[in-house]
C-alpha cells in the first residue's frame, strides 16, 4: 500500500490515512465494513484539504473549515459527528506514532447532537395490550407470564434487562415491591409495584413451572431464563393480536411510565431513584412532556392558575 515506509515527518495526508487504516485492519482487527467507514470519513475531509499536504501541516482551521461546509451543505449532526469522531481517532494515533508534534484536531468540540426521546407508548395502545388478553385462556401459564411481563416494564418502569435478571426472592409480594439489584451501572434500588401488576404476577407465580433449581422469575418453555430478545419478540406478538400500534416496545412501556408519573406531578427525583438513573439531566431528558401536558398539568396543581 502506498505511502506505508514514507519517512514519518514527509507523510501526506493520505500516506497517513492509508497507515493508519492498515493498523487497524491488520493490528486491532476492525471488519471491513468498518474500515471502508473509516476510508470514506477520511476521504472526505481530504478532499477539503491542499492537494499532497503532509500530515503535520494539517491545521485546526482547516479541520473547522471542512465541519462548516458539511453544516452549510446540510449534513446531519450525527454525521458530522461521526466523521470528526474518525479524525480525531486517526490524529491521536498520529501524535502517539511521533508522526505529529501537535494534535491540532484534539480540542475542536463535537457537533452538538440534538437529544432523542424516545416516544411513548400512547394511553390507548396500552389498553388495546391488556383489552381483553386478561381473560383469555386464564389457565395457560404463558399467557400469564406474558401479561404479568408487559404490566410490569410498564407498571414499574424496569429496563428490559433488570426484568429478565430478577429472581423470585427479588420480589416482596407482601410489600409489594421489587428489589432491583443489577440496574445499570450497578445502581441498586427498590421499585413499588402497582396493584394491577401485582394481580398478573401473582397470577403468574401461581401457574409458573415448579422448577427448584431455577431462581428466575420469569422462565421460559424450557425452563430456563427468559431473554431480551424473546421479550421483544413477545411484546410484537401480544401488540399484533391485540391490534396495537407494532412498535411498541420495552423501552418505550418504561419512557410512558417516567412520562405518566411527571404528568400526574411526580417529583422528578422520586422519578430518577424509580428508574435508577445515576443523573438527573437523563431523567430530564428522558421524561419530556408535550407542552399541553404540562398547562393541564399546571391547571390543575397550581394554586394561582385561575388568576
Amino acid at each position: 500500500m502506498e505511502g506505508l515506509f514514507v519517512i514519518p515527518s514527509t507523510l501526506t495526508f493520505q500516506q497517513a490515512c492509508a497507515r493508519y487504516l492498515r493498523q487497524l485492519a491488520e493490528v486491532q482487527r476492525y471488519s471491513p465494513h468498518t474500515i471502508a467507514a473509516y476510508r470514506r470519513d477520511f476521504a472526505a475531509l481530504g478532499r477539503h484539504l491542499p492537494e499532497g499536504v503532509t500530515l503535520d501541516r494539517v491545521e485546526r482551521s482547516m479541520v473547522e473549515g471542512w465541519l462548516l461546509a458539511m453544516h452549510a451543505r446540510g449534513l446531519a449532526a450525527t454525521t458530522m459527528a461521526r466523521r470528526l469522531s474518525a479524525v480525531r481517532a486517526l490524529f491521536d494515533w498520529a501524535e502517539q506514532e511521533g508522526l505529529i508534534a501537535h494534535n491540532v484536531v484534539s480540542a475542536i468540540p463535537m457537533p452538538k447532537l440534538p437529544q432523542r426521546l424516545p416516544r411513548a407508548v400512547a394511553p390507548e395502545e396500552r389498553r388495546k395490550l391488556f383489552a381483553g388478553a386478561e381473560g383469555r385462556a386464564p389457565d395457560d401459564p404463558w399467557r400469564a407470564r406474558d401479561l404479568a411481563l408487559v404490566a410490569l416494564l410498564y407498571g414499574c418502569g424496569v429496563r428490559i434487562s433488570e426484568a429478565v435478571a430478577l429472581d423470585l426472592t427479588d420480589l416482596d409480594a407482601g410489600a409489594r415491591l421489587l428489589r432491583i439489584v443489577r440496574g445499570k451501572g450497578g445502581k441498586a434500588r427498590q421499585v413499588p409495584i402497582p396493584s394491577g401488576a401485582m394481580r398478573l404476577l401473582c397470577r403468574w407465580l401461581d401457574l409458573r413451572p415448579l422448577l427448584p433449581a431455577q431462581p428466575a422469575l420469569f422462565v421460559n418453555r424450557r425452563g430456563g431464563r427468559i431473554s431480551s430478545r424473546s421479550v421483544q419478540r413477545m411484546m410484537k406478538r401480544l401488540a399484533a393480536e391485540q391490534g396495537a400500534d407494532a412498535a411498541v416496545t420495552p423501552h418505550r412501556l418504561r419512557h410512558a411510565f417516567a412520562t405518566d408519573l411527571l404528568a400526574g406531578g411526580a417529583d422528578l427525583r422520586a422519578i430518577q431513584e424509580l428508574l435508577g438513573h445515576q443523573s438527573l439531566a437523563t431523567t430530564e431528558r428522558y421524561t419530556h412532556l408535550d407542552i399541553g401536558r404540562l398547562q393541564e398539568l399546571y391547571r390543575r396543581t397550581h394554586p394561582r392558575a385561575g388568576d
